[in-house]
């Protein structure tokens, strides 16, 4: 069995179900477990800006604007793919800005003489990503693996939600998937946060991550916020922190108005959240420490850090 990965989160499924043996390629964006690095590059990015606005400004160029695709973000090296005569390819159908589009990879996998299997996953809750686990493991011959993989997952999150009081509103939340302009988390995300115990009045569960006003922003008035941009390690939140910190909106939300310790908080969301796979379990068990104060509950080297507020 040989298996090509065109999908970070994939990737970390493939290896959660004990197939990390089987990968031959992988995207230029699979980067966990670090063993990976060492598989041969598929793709690459179209868009080389270096800052949230300029990248936005990238993204609507390259898709002609709202939602109709015109040029795909990134690039597919079909001859090598070919070249490494995949059995199967793992890569998704949920979002044409993270990963390389399905209609491309399906053209490309037509071309071979032996066409692979195509899984094209697209999971929108945390139950799904449970599913994929499954699915990859079917797909590559790692049945009882992936049974046992998902079994572990779901009872780390159960073991979560027994710290969750259900009976008491939670905190508002802002979770700021994009910086400039403002994004706020879709797909699982919201889902993630009321199940832990918070609310996410700005975007309803299963919806896809929006742009928001700053007017709504202000509106939701959010009692804590996550700073977590969909591809972004904490040294890039860190570059860009200052600039929404100098917005005219930011020092009206109540969570850095009032300046509670550790109610603005940045995640590597390269790392956590952005991605649908078996790591999301590990974000919504801090969120539940974060929540409910369970520092019990708290994944260890949880990647997150306190942003200060003024007093």
């Amino acid at each position: 069995m040989r298996v090509i990965s065109l999908l970070p989160s994939a990737t970390e499924v493939l290896c959660a179900v004990g197939g990390e043996s089987l990968l031959v390629g992988r995207s230029h964006e699979c980067d966990f477990p670090a063993s990976v690095g060492d598989r041969p590059v598929l793709t690459a990015a179209r868009t080389h800006a270096d800052s949230s606005a300029a990248i936005d400004l990238e993204v609507r160029e390259a898709l002609g604007g709202e939602g109709s695709a015109s040029a795909s973000l990134y690039l597919l090296d079909v001859e090598r793919m070919v070249a490494l005569r995949p059995d199967v390819i793992l890569t998704q159908d949920l979002c044409e800005v993270c990963s390389i589009d399905l209609a491309t990879v399906r053209g490309a996998a037509a071309s071979m003489p032996d066409p692979p299997e195509i899984v094209s996953l697209d999971p929108h809750t945390l139950m799904d990503v449970f599913d994929d686990l499954l699915t990859v493991g079917r797909a590559v011959g790692r049945e009882r693996e992936a049974e046992q993989a998902m079994v572990e997952a779901r009872d780390a999150y159960w073991s979560a939600v027994d710290y969750v009081n259900q009976y008491v509103p939670g905190p508002e939340t802002l979770f700021l998937e994009w910086m400039d302009p403002p994004f706020v988390g879709g797909h699982w995300t919201p889902g993630l946060i009321e199940e832990a115990g918070g609310r996410h009045s700005l975007n309803p569960v299963g919806a896809k991550s929006r742009q928001v006003t700053p007017d709504e922003i202000v509106e939701a008035a959010p009692a804590r916020i996550v700073i977590c941009p969909c591809g972004y390690d904490l040294d890039a939140v860190r570059r860009e922190l200052p600039a929404l910190q100098a917005s005219a909106w930011w020092r009206e939300l109540p969570a850095v108005r009032d300046g509670a310790p550790g109610a603005v908080v940045m995640v590597d969301g390269n790392a956590m959240f952005n991605r649908p796979g078996p790591r999301l379990v590990d974000a919504f068990r801090w969120l539940v420490s974060w929540y409910n104060d369970r520092p019990e509950v708290l994944p260890p080297d949880f990647p997150v850090e306190p942003v200060s507020v003024p007093s």
